[in-house]
């Protein structure tokens, strides 16, 4: 039986039970005063993904329910807000409701879990029934709160029912004693009650803050009882996702976490944040409790619903230890705040390098002319990379065999080569350099396409001796199209041809000191859009966003964010723009999106408006970065 229908029938007589869906709409600032409690229950089949206002209240099983109707419930009662699940759990057995740990892990469905016919023939003694349930898995989400896309492929579970005695003693009544771990959610349901915040984390060796996503509740966890401010603090405790472990560091001391009891973190009215620590003070006191303020102060400034400028951390006794102000704390991000309009770039019809003019009035000219050799062309371009600073610029040369830096804010006359492909020089430009990009640490990446020469290089200070990049999945038959790192240089996106199949992987930066020079490597390949049949382009759009150019299968071109796990939202589809060969995003959301399409040269996209040509020639757009 599908999950529509079951939803459907849902409070209509059919099995006794019905899942309630209550939403206030605009009246949810002062509650919802009353819920009917007599009438014809009309169940829908989740909420809008990501609506808030919607609750999910599910119903205990009936007295006589039969073994479909008690899965029905059960799979219905995972996705309410039931304090512990207590309702979910009234659908096991006494032993499957002590060991069901639904915080174990969540399997996310493109949609709702279905539900087949029991099958007699999997219990040969009768001594219950198996009943199948199926779908497409698209993700899972670890007991850590990691978010992990896959591929859509067939999930196919059992939940086997039984009949066991209740709790008066007289009768028995058919429920589940053995089910798949964790919570199986179809993505409505889980964009309903899970929200993607940023934690941070120190990128290994340095004084920055690298951004880690993870999910949590929406509203009060029904496991830890945690509000949402709290769950964040708590997932910030616990430390980073597994997969970026290895880049980054923590100050907080080794098992350090909330006092016990803690479900909730309100502010004062000085916007205040106190939060009580389960350790003595001298085990994080000075420049290392300052810095875990700055970690927190940065990962709550992700959530919407709370003003907080500024935390105090408390000790065991609840002493304070530190107090950090916003202000102090945004001195530990990777991008810090100029308060200037960022402005992008792109490679004109005569090759070369050209500024767009930031905010963009209408009637005024779209472009100005960038100092140097670079906005010269003093050797024809084909893409170009400017530093985060802005004061200098990397650039591949139209034939796509040289990579030059220049300063693009000064007049100079030569122009150094960096680096040279190993490609012949009968080669087409797309087996040379790729595209640059500039991490926030001033150094250069690119891309060698010759073949049977790939590599990763990256150029210290875009002036050093350069350094082929570790890479052990770039074998025979993988290329790299494309790459752009972030700011904070602990994570790589690439655009990865394998099998005739172009895919986005993102990758984790791993830095070691050798004896000679540095050891970079590129591990820990993810997939971040595998939903998508073809990816064309990619650019970073924040601290852990991106904006993708690519196909899903069967459909057409689209534009769209996606966070760097891999997850997405109903609202991140941009509006269309034909023929996009290349996208740049700015690290602020004020700032518009610049693309260049094969039918319209330069493009641009205002927040809030649809695409407007800028230029009628020009490729290869870009921030700084």
């Amino acid at each position: 039986m599908s999950a529509d229908v079951r939803r459907a029938r849902a409070g209509r007589g059919h099995g006794g039970r019905a899942l309630v869906l209550a939403a206030c709409g605009g009246l949810l600032a002062t509650g919802c005063a009353t819920m009917p409690d007599s009438g014809d229950v009309q169940a829908v089949r989740g909420a809008n993904p990501g609506d808030a206002q919607v609750r999910v209240y599910a119903v205990a099983p009936r007295e006589n329910a039969n073994p479909h109707e008690i899965v029905d419930g059960f799979l219905e009662a995972m996705t309410s807000d039931d304090p512990g699940f207590a309702t979910a759990r009234k659908y096991l057995t006494r032993q499957a409701a002590k060991n069901w740990k639904p915080e174990q892990s969540i399997t996310v469905l493109a949609t709702a879990p279905d539900r087949e016919q029991a099958d007699r023939d999997a219990d040969p003694e009768n001594q219950g029934r198996s009943i199948p349930i199926t779908g497409r898995k698209i993700a899972t989400v670890d007991a850590r709160h990691a978010y992990r896309p896959s591929s859509p492929a067939k999930y196919a579970q059992t939940i086997h029912v039984v009949e066991e005695t209740v709790a008066d003693g007289k009768d028995k009544e058919w429920r589940i004693d053995a089910l798949p771990p964790g919570l199986v959610l179809g993505e409505a349901d889980f964009l309903r009650n899970y929200r993607s915040v940023n934690t941070y984390y120190f990128a290994s060796g340095e004084n920055w803050l690298v951004a880690d996503p993870v999910y949590i509740r929406q509203r009060q966890d029904p496991v830890t009882r945690m509000d949402p401010v709290t769950q964040t603090v708590k997932a910030l405790l616990e430390g980073p996702t597994n997969w970026l472990r290895p880049a980054v560091d923590s100050p907080f001391p080794t098992g350090v976490g909330l006092k016990k009891d803690v479900t909730s973190l309100p502010t004062d009215d000085q916007s205040t944040l106190r939060v009580p620590l389960d350790v003595k003070g001298d085990r994080f006191g000075g420049e290392v409790c300052r810095r875990m303020a700055a970690q927190m102060l940065v990962t709550l400034g992700d959530l919407p619903s709370v003003q907080i400028d500024q935390v105090e951390l408390q000790d065991v006794d609840n002493k304070a230890v530190c107090r950090l102000g916003a202000g102090q704390a945004a001195e530990f991000r990777a991008v810090r705040e100029t308060g200037q309009e960022e402005t992008p770039y792109f490679v004109d019809g005569q090759g070369r390098m050209t500024a767009l003019v930031p905010g963009g009035k209408d009637g005024v000219q779209p472009t100005k002319e960038v100092p140097g050799p670079l906005g010269k062309g003093t050797v024809p371009l084909g893409s170009v990379a400017v530093a985060r600073g802005g004061t200098r610029a990397a650039a591949v040369s139209k034939d796509g065999s040289t990579l030059y830096v220049s300063s693009i804010t000064t007049e100079q006359e030569d122009l150094p080569a960096v680096l040279k492909s190993k490609a012949g020089p009968t080669v087409a430009p797309e087996n040379r350099l790729s595209q640059p990009s500039w991490d926030g640490r001033g150094d250069l990446w690119v891309a060698d396409r010759a073949p049977g020469h790939q590599r990763l290089v990256v150029v210290p200070d875009g002036t050093g001796e350069w350094i082929e990049v570790r890479t052990p999945w770039l074998t025979e038959g993988t290329r790299v199209e494309s790459l752009r790192v972030s700011a904070d240089g602990v994570r790589i996106a690439l655009l990865i041809t394998r099998d005739g199949r172009t895919t986005l992987q993102i990758g984790r930066i791993e830095r070691q000191d050798g004896a000679d020079a540095q050891v970079v490597s590129v591990e820990g390949l993810q997939a971040a859009a595998p939903r998508m049949e073809s990816v064309l382009a990619v650019s970073w759009a924040g601290p852990s966003r991106l904006v993708v150019v690519g196909r899903e299968a069967g459909g057409v071109q689209q534009i769209r964010y996606l966070q760097t796990d891999g997850s997405t939202s109903a609202s991140s589809v941009l509006p269309g723009l034909n023929e996009v060969n290349a996208v740049a995003a700015p690290h602020k959301e004020t700032e518009p999106l610049i693309a260049a399409s094969g039918n319209d040269g330069i493009v641009r996209l205002l927040p809030g408006a649809n695409w407007q040509p800028l230029v009628k020639a020009g490729t290869a757009p870009v921030y700084p970065g």
